[in-house]
């Protein structure tokens, strides 16, 4: 058995989907080989009825997914931290085990992402996939991007670097949270041959996606990037989105959060070496795109 055998489950949920919820925390609590600790926090909703071993934070207003996520790891015990989406659920009892076998092999790894593969067989989307090639799900080893709707965290590494930036609400929490962990020297792994099951869902479906991709790509730049790669990544990004969308409702919406980022507080600004910019060019994904 792994010596990081004591992992920190955090569930995020509104309470909107009660069923998917209740099998997410069944196969969770399922898990064997590990010490598991399963907060469940209410984002603007109180939890009631919920599994025996599950403990629940409730929060009066939805504060959004990274923030969400940043008080449920306060409040979970354990020295690796397990994200999991209220939809998703684990085929089988190994998973966690199989994952925290990564953190064990090598103490500078901070991120584990398993495969996420849809349930009825829908193709899965390219974003969960931290590679660019993703034929068969992609290919193990170290990446430099990961999926946060299900992923394993060395707690002491999240804290290192702050946690999920929790002022972004919805979108690039991740990118900003790899960014970050990349630069402070730790290594993120995908382990394709382990699978979570999660519907494949598409990020437009939230009524807040065009004003927080925006405002949150400008966001990671300005927090994360130096200049002039900060400027860079802000107009590629930009250029990209109006070849993209077609729909001018869309894009004006789109254009409000870009403003927004650049008007409003990002956060504390830490720019990355140029070493970690070279890092990411090597890995096929310059931190311009």
């Amino acid at each position: 058995m792994p010596p990081l055998t004591k992992v920190a489950a955090v569930v995020l949920s509104m309470g909107t989907r009660p069923t998917e919820l209740r099998k997410a925390l069944e196969t969770l609590l399922a898990q064997e080989g590990v010490e598991l600790d399963v907060v469940l926090v209410g984002n603007g909703w109180r939890p009631e009825g919920v599994l025996e071993g599950v403990r629940t934070v409730h929060l009066e207003e939805n504060v959004g997914i990274p923030e969400g996520r940043n008080i449920g790891a306060r409040e979970a015990r354990g020295d690796i931290l397990f994200f999991y989406d209220d939809d998703a659920f684990l085929p089988t009892t190994d998973v966690l085990v199989r994952l925290a076998e990564e953190f064990a092999d090598d103490d500078r790894v901070a991120v584990v992402q398993p495969r996420g593969v849809d349930p009825t067989g829908l193709p899965t989307p390219r974003r969960w996939v931290p590679r660019l090639q993703t034929g068969g799900g992609g290919a193990a080893g170290d990446v430099v991007v990961f999926w946060e709707g299900v992923c394993a965290i060395r707690r002491s590494a999240f804290e290192e670097v702050g946690g999920w930036p929790g002022h972004f609400w919805y979108g690039h929490e991740g990118v900003d949270l790899a960014y970050r962990l990349l630069d402070a020297g730790w290594r993120l792994r995908y382990r394709p041959d382990v699978v979570v099951n999660h519907p494949a869902t598409q990020p437009t479906r939230h009524a807040v996606y065009y004003r927080m991709n925006a405002r949150n790509r400008v966001w990671v730049a300005r927090r994360n990037l130096p200049h002039p790669v900060a400027e860079l990544y802000v107009a590629v990004w930009s250029a990209i989105t109006v070849a993209r969308v077609r729909d001018r409702e869309k894009l004006a919406v789109w254009f409000r959060g870009l403003r927004e980022g650049l008007r409003e507080d990002a956060g504390d600004r830490r720019p990355m070496t140029w070493g970690t910019v070279a890092r990411l060019s090597r890995a096929g994904r310059p931190p311009i795109v």
